[in-house]
C-alpha cells in the first residue's frame, strides 16, 4: 500500500498546473474527476477505507497548495482547516461517498 502513497504523492506532484486549474475551476468537473478515481480504486480492489485514506492525502494535498476556486471548494477548506485528524478523516469518507454518488 505504501507503493500506492507514493504513486498519488508522485501524481500530484507533477500534475500539470493547467490540468490541476481546469479540473478545480469547477467543482462539478473536481467531482466527476474524484469520481472518475473512487471508480478506478474499487476495480484495483481498494476498500472504502483505503479510498478514504488516499483522499485524505488529496485533500491534505490540496489544502496546504492549492487556493480555492470556487465557493464548494471554500467550504471544503475550511472545513478541512478546522478539523482534526479524525474529522478530516470523516470528511474523506463523506466526500468518496459522495463521489460515489456522481456516477
Amino acid at each position: 500500500m505504501e507503493n500506492i502513497n507514493k504513486k498519488v504523492e508522485d501524481k500530484l506532484e507533477n500534475t500539470d498546473q493547467q490540468k490541476k486549474d481546469k479540473i478545480l475551476a469547477d467543482f462539478s468537473v473536481f467531482m466527476n474527476y474524484l469520481s472518475d478515481k473512487v471508480e478506478m480504486g474499487e476495480k484495483l480492489g481498494l476498500s472504502e477505507e483505503r479510498i478514504a485514506q488516499l483522499a485524505e492525502k488529496v485533500a491534505s494535498y490540496l489544502a496546504k497548495k492549492e487556493d480555492p476556486k470556487n465557493s464548494e471548494e471554500y467550504l471544503l477548506h475550511r472545513l478541512w482547516q478546522v478539523g482534526d485528524k479524525e474529522e478530516q478523516h470523516m470528511l474523506a469518507h463523506m466526500l468518496v461517498k459522495l463521489a460515489k454518488d456522481q456516477k
